[in-house]
């Protein structure tokens, strides 16, 4: 198990590298003008922001209200029994719940973890592994979608939160193997 630690950490330091330097090499092989490209899409990115400022304010407002109403602590103690079912401890319940709702909202779940447990904890790891692995489902439709006035989302969100309840357990599992 040491040495398959030993092996991500290693790949870890070269995989944020590899990719600032592999896009724009890759770019330049394919003798695409990687400068210009980035400068159009970043005043194209500058209009979106613009579009999109109402949708963010709305589900911001939201996920503030829910949090403020006690709807959270009520939702992870009827939940909690469940989900322990399958080793799914209720101390990440909340970051599961904010997730597909919030990226920074879900940021600010994993500072008061760390807070709370301890940067070493494995409830700590647990959530900041589901960080990295999951979807802010509802952001990406409220926001995008919004931005681009799709109505109708069909399987969007079913598929979303799947792949988002997939990678949570996935999530919870790879780290009790990993940090026990």
């Amino acid at each position: 198990m040491d040495a398959l630690r030993s092996a991500i950490t290693l790949f870890s330091y070269f995989v944020i590298p590899a990719i600032v330097v592999g896009f724009p090499m890759y770019g330049l092989y394919k003798k695409v003008p990687v400068y210009e490209s980035f400068v159009e899409g970043a005043k194209e990115g500058f209009g979106v922001a613009v579009r999109i400022i109402p949708y963010l304010v709305a589900i911001l407002f939201a996920i503030g209200m829910f949090r403020a109403s006690g709807a959270m602590e009520f939702l992870v103690g009827v939940l909690n029994p469940v989900l322990s079912l399958i080793g799914f401890p209720g101390e990440v319940l909340p970051m599961a719940i904010i997730r597909p709702l919030t990226g920074s909202g879900s940021a600010g779940i994993v500072v008061d973890m760390i807070a709370q447990y301890g940067e070493d904890s494995i409830f700590v790891k647990m959530a900041a592994t589901m960080f990295g692995s999951t979807e802010t489902t509802f952001y990406v439709i409220a926001v995008y979608f919004g931005a681009v006035n799709i109505k109708k989302t069909r399987h969007a969100v079913p598929a979303g939160l799947t792949a988002d309840f997939a990678a949570m357990i996935i999530a919870v599992w790879t780290v009790r193997l990993l940090f026990g």
